[in-house]
């Protein structure tokens, strides 16, 4: 009987620990590609080639991949069916994160379309800081007597995947190169070392403890067989 016992409480526990890995569900999808409509109400720019307007409505900001510090977005219509742009963006950090969508832009001369500078998705304290190639980025640095992020590569001319590795420097107005930290916030300190601690939602210990409570229910199936034989 204490064998019997013994083994329904081993096949319960081994149910709950199944149910509860099967209640674990992965991330939405939104925040994995933190997929974001926005509207605005006047032309804007965004990188691409040349000088790219999107026209005053509203559109689908999506990351397409990401590589440690390096992601590429691509900037969609409203119903997603129109590609306009594929672009690189670099992590830019910020003390303080909101709950809503945050979009900076650089200023621009009376009558002129903003350019976009960087786009935050709610609840995160990073963002994506634009890069634009570089001839339009030395422009845009003499417009707003700023550095901005610049790539050598045409975007419209090269596959997506070599966005993943092009070089992003930094651009004065006069066409210096400078760090880059002089145009995106660094990672906070406290954040770095935050993600060096040992991580604690795996489900590796779940994994353990299941297969643990498999071996011993079948260690008990064994026993009581042996006994009824």
């Amino acid at each position: 009987m204490k064998k019997m016992r013994l083994f329904k409480v081993l096949a319960t526990a081994l149910c709950m620990v199944t149910a509860c890995m099967l209640s674990v569900s992965p991330a939405k999808a939104d925040e994995w590609n933190k997929k974001t409509k926005v509207t605005f109400n006047e032309p804007v720019e965004v990188p691409g080639v040349g000088a790219q307007i999107l026209p005053a409505g509203t559109y689908v900001f999506k990351l397409y991949d990401s590589q440690s510090n390096r992601n590429i977005v691509q900037i969609f219509s409203e119903d997603e069916k129109h590609l306009y742009t594929t672009t690189i963006a670099i992590n830019n950090y910020r003390l303080k994160s909101t709950d809503k969508t945050v979009m900076r832009f650089r200023e621009r001369g009376e009558g002129q379309p903003e350019a976009i500078r960087a786009w935050f998705y709610p609840g995160d304290n990073f963002g994506q800081q634009f890069v634009y190639p570089r001839l339009r980025a030395m422009e845009l640095a003499k417009i707003t007597d700023e550095p901005v992020l610049a790539t050598p590569i045409e975007f419209a001319s090269v596959p997506v995947e070599a966005l993943k590795t092009a070089p992003v420097e930094a651009v004065t107005p006069a066409g210096q190169v400078v760090e880059i930290t002089q145009v995106v916030q660094p990672e906070p300190v406290e954040m770095a070392a935050a993600k060096s601690l040992p991580k604690t939602g795996s489900l590796l210990p779940l994994l353990a403890l299941a297969g643990l409570l498999s071996l011993g229910a079948g260690f008990a199936a064994r026993t009581m067989s042996k006994r009824t034989a």
